[in-house]
């Protein structure tokens, strides 16, 4: 199938913009829990819809007291906390444009998304960012105003905004229109400069309401409840974003959490109790290696891979059975399934708050196996596909039949076309407006209301879209050989101890991989091996630890023919990071300052 399209459930609204949701909710249920909110001993509160609306007028008030005016452009820096969604939608009621940045971003990246969008003021976190800004903000005549959060900024604007009526930000609010811009995201850039897309309160609109009307009752653990998430996922990627939209809009309580650590996260977690939440692999992939790495340290290694290997086979019959393939689980795997579920797949749940049953994940591809164990353990994962340029999800799984290992059919009111040469397009009014400042980029990129993504995929022929790589990340060997890395790097990702994989072979004889170690695992292994502590240096000379990372290229190689395996790799002391340049802010592989950067280690791979 070269195409396919799934009909409109939800349409933008002729009129208004995100912020309206925030003062109909409250006038129409003011005392209904819209968000989470931690007080200064870390304990969680509820914020009603009516103290939700009273903040954002009182900062909306503050801002245009302090000159931020309609169309005007703000930047925020911050971690995803509650004032960052407090924010968002005081600078929406007045018509201003947000533009996020990473919090992790260096002075240039900083200097640069400002520069482009021709800020006029800058919300940061902390000392730390203000510093950060204040080292290029010579170069940057249009800022007029700084504020930061931890020295009382939220405060200070609602005692600035405070003689203002109410009525001067309605007026404002009143004229913004689906069509106006609300925020410019900027991509993290794997190559090049990023760019800054231009996404209209519509396009947020478009994509929050239809996810809502289609995917909303898999936001409860059960009926009747108040559906819940907690977001963790950064509110300057433009999933964060949406899912916070979406969430307001859709009437979910909703908390921040700024950490993905564990020991931050699994506490949170379990007080906050999400029905459901919104999360990238990775985040899948650590609960899933932490109930492992336990299960091993009590001795319960062998039972948690057996109960593993029945959460797949369970999973993988229930899906053959709703695609008519199948008779569903057997008799005896039901019996070892409810066992199994007793002494293993509880605690998982109770790991991840205790009630939840459903999850989405996007972001990075996710391995079909992993999928199939969590939907075997009693948490359903609906893996999604999107860009910035589609603000967030494109397509998704739906809730009645998920086929794993797919990202899902077309999103309502979108089209998915596969391209000649396997590119995938895509058409809806989820899409972007264009680059900011960027014509040459925008004509690039869309064709007559078409985006071309520069992700390669293909349809199946019920209209279930799979990634199978990027045009610009295609290896060929100096044999003419065309290999797409994605699939083989995230099978030797599988493996617990490997924390990143880089295929090189561009222009040589055959392919060969950088790979990193995950910390944590290592320790563990060590530990569980009987093994002396050792330095990163010596880890990648142990020759044990080498059969382990060879298992794993061995496993990838079975995908493949031979001439697209990969003969050789290398282990390197250190992971990639973004400190060092090497990952963007959404954990994405900088390919080429990688190959840079270990340039005499790939040269080392091709030695005779």
């Amino acid at each position: 199938m070269r195409e396919f399209t799934n009909p409109p459930l939800a349409s933008a609204p002729p009129v208004g913009g995100l912020a309206d949701a925030v003062y109909d909710h409250a006038r129409e249920d003011p005392l209904y829990v819209a968000l989470g909110r931690k007080d200064e001993h870390g304990q969680w509160r509820d914020v009603t819809s009516a103290e939700f609306r009273d903040e954002v007028l009182a900062l909306a008030k503050g801002l245009l007291a302090q000159g931020i005016r309609f169309g005007d452009r703000v930047a925020i820096m911050s971690r995803t906390r509650y004032e960052w969604t407090l924010f968002d939608y005081a600078l929406w009621s007045i018509g201003a444009q947000v533009v996020p940045i990473y919090p992790t971003s260096s002075a240039e990246q900083v200097f640069w998304t400002l520069h482009d969008s021709q800020v006029s003021a800058a919300m940061v976190e902390h000392e730390d960012h203000a510093m950060t800004i204040a080292t290029v903000i010579d170069r940057l005549p249009m800022m007029r105003r700084l504020w930061q959060l931890d020295a009382g900024a939220v405060q200070e604007l609602y005692e600035a905004g405070a003689h203002l009526d109410d009525e001067v930000v309605h007026r404002h609010r009143r004229a913004v229109t689906p069509d106006s811009i609300a925020t410019i995201i900027y991509t993290s850039g794997t190559t090049g400069r990023p760019k800054g897309c231009v996404i209209t309160h519509g396009n947020f609109m478009f994509e929050s309401d239809t996810a809502i009307e289609r995917w909303e009752p898999l936001f409860h653990s059960k009926k009747g409840d108040q559906a819940a998430t907690l977001l963790f996922l950064p509110l300057a990627h433009v999933f964060g974003r949406m899912v916070q939209v979406a969430a307001i809009r859709g009437r979910v309580k909703f908390g921040h959490q700024p950490q993905l650590n564990a020991a931050a996260l699994l506490p949170d977690l379990a007080a906050f109790q999400p029905t459901f939440f919104l999360a990238v692999p990775y985040i899948f992939e650590k609960v899933f290696n932490a109930a492992r790495r336990k299960a091993e340290r009590e001795g319960k290694a062998g039972p948690f891979e057996k109960a593993v290997e029945v959460a797949v086979r369970y999973a993988d019959a229930v899906e053959a059975k709703a695609w008519g393939i199948g008779p569903g689980p057997s008799a005896a795997l039901r019996v070892q399934h409810q066992l199994f579920d007793k002494l293993v797949y509880s605690k998982i749940r109770e790991a991840m708050g205790g009630r939840m049953k459903h999850a989405m994940s996007g972001g990075s591809a996710m391995d079909r196996r992993l999928g199939l164990f969590f939907a075997g353990a009693g948490v359903q994962i609906y893996e999604g596909y999107g860009l910035t340029e589609t603000t967030a999800a494109a397509t998704a799984n739906p809730p009645e039949r998920t086929r794993y290992g797919t990202v899902g059919q077309p999103f309502p009111g979108t089209t998915v076309h596969i391209a000649d040469d396997g590119e995938i397009w895509l058409r809806g009014p989820n899409v972007f407006q264009g680059y900011l400042n960027d014509p040459k980029s925008t004509d690039a990129a869309l064709h007559d209301g078409w985006l071309a993504t520069g992700d390669l995929g293909s349809l199946d022929e019920d209209g279930y879209l799979t990634i199978t790589g990027r045009k610009k990340e295609i290896l060929v060997t100096s044999g003419g050989k065309s290999v797409s890395p994605a699939q083989l790097e995230e099978r030797v990702r599988d493996h617990p101890l490997v924390a990143q994989c880089i295929l090189v072979g561009n222009d040589r004889p055959y392919i060969a991989a950088l790979v990193t170690l995950d910390g944590e695992a290592v320790e563990h292994w060590l530990q569980m091996h009987d093994k002396p502590k050792l330095t990163p240096a010596e880890l990648v000379r142990d020759p044990d630890l080498e059969t382990e990372v060879r298992r794993a290229v061995v496993a990838a190689n079975t995908l493949v023919s031979q001439a697209e395996s990969i003969r050789t790799f290398r282990i390197l002391a250190h992971q990639f990071t973004e400190e060092h340049g090497l990952l963007t802010p959404s954990l994405k592989l900088k390919r080429k300052a990688i190959e840079k950067a270990y340039a005499s280690e790939v040269e080392a791979l091709y030695r005779a």
